[in-house]
């Protein structure tokens, strides 16, 4: 089977700010290929939203590139590179004064679609959030958090980018909610053949989502590889700490049900 094509390069990126080195990203490198889901797990202040930032130019790094489809990211037009890759992120971030429709529309809106191919996307995007048809006319402060989140998700899809940058997307809503959206992301990854890097501080939802996992502490990546290699096998004592987490939690959650000792 051959080699699929790297979507994103980050080689050798650094930032610090204002001279502060523990919030600085220190030469990191990373290349996530065509449909690839790759999860970025680190605790705060590791650098990770720093450093997805970097591919939308939201952020310029201090040092190093970032090869985005063949094209240095620093060279190219930053409107026109975030127009190009969705982008969701915790806060979701919609205009509270525009309704449901207004907000997922506004890239085709910029990018000079016709009001009808427009509305029809709306129509599609809803659909494939499974959002119902009838909260189009609705505004965002009349949702419920996964709601909006499941919006903002449809926002990020409207131009149809093949890169989708997800900054911790589903923390801040319940825990039956977080299941259903993360769940519903990777249909949608697959079904889209989308290439997503997620951000998250929750090893167990890296576990479950990712194709690969990049562990990220003090600004750079200790390790990465797949969940199959990295939880019996990792290689750095704060991996090692990171991937047993998953199974102490399911050891405890074991001891509950048969109430014997975790």
């Amino acid at each position: 089977m051959p080699e699929k094509t790297i979507a994103i390069s980050i080689r050798d990126v650094s930032k610090s700010y204002d001279g502060n080195e523990a919030l600085a990203v220190h030469d990191v490198s990373l290349d996530v290929r065509e449909g690839e889901f790759v999860a970025i797990a680190a605790e705060s202040g590791s650098g990770k939203t720093t450093l997805l930032k970097f591919i939308n130019r939201l952020v310029e790094p201090s040092g190093g590139e970032i090869i985005v489809s063949g094209d240095n990211v620093g060279a190219v037009d930053p409107i026109r590179l975030r127009r190009s890759i969705g982008y969701v992120f915790q806060e979701v971030g919609l205009f509270p004064h525009m309704t449901v429709a207004e907000n997922v529309a506004i890239t085709p809106r910029l990018l000079g679609w016709d009001k009808g191919k427009i509305d029809a996307r709306v129509v599609e995007l809803l659909e494939l959030v499974r959002m119902p048809q009838e909260t189009a006319s609705r505004f965002p402060a009349t949702l419920s958090g996964g709601q909006r989140q499941r919006v903002g998700v449809a926002r990020a899809l409207a131009a149809g980018p093949r890169i989708m940058l997800m900054d911790e997307p589903f923390g801040a809503v319940d825990a039956i909610t977080r299941e259903g959206l993360a769940s519903d992301y990777r249909t949608l990854h697959e079904r889209l053949k989308l290439t997503t890097i997620l951000i998250t501080h929750d090893v167990v939802e890296a576990v479950l989502l990712a194709d690969r996992i990049a562990v990220m502490h003090g600004g750079t990546i200790l390790e990465q590889g797949t969940p199959r290699d990295l939880l019996p096998h990792p290689a750095h004592d704060y991996v090692r700490e990171l991937m047993a987490m998953p199974r102490q939690q399911a050891d405890r959650v074991g001891a509950l049900v048969t109430g014997a000792p975790p």
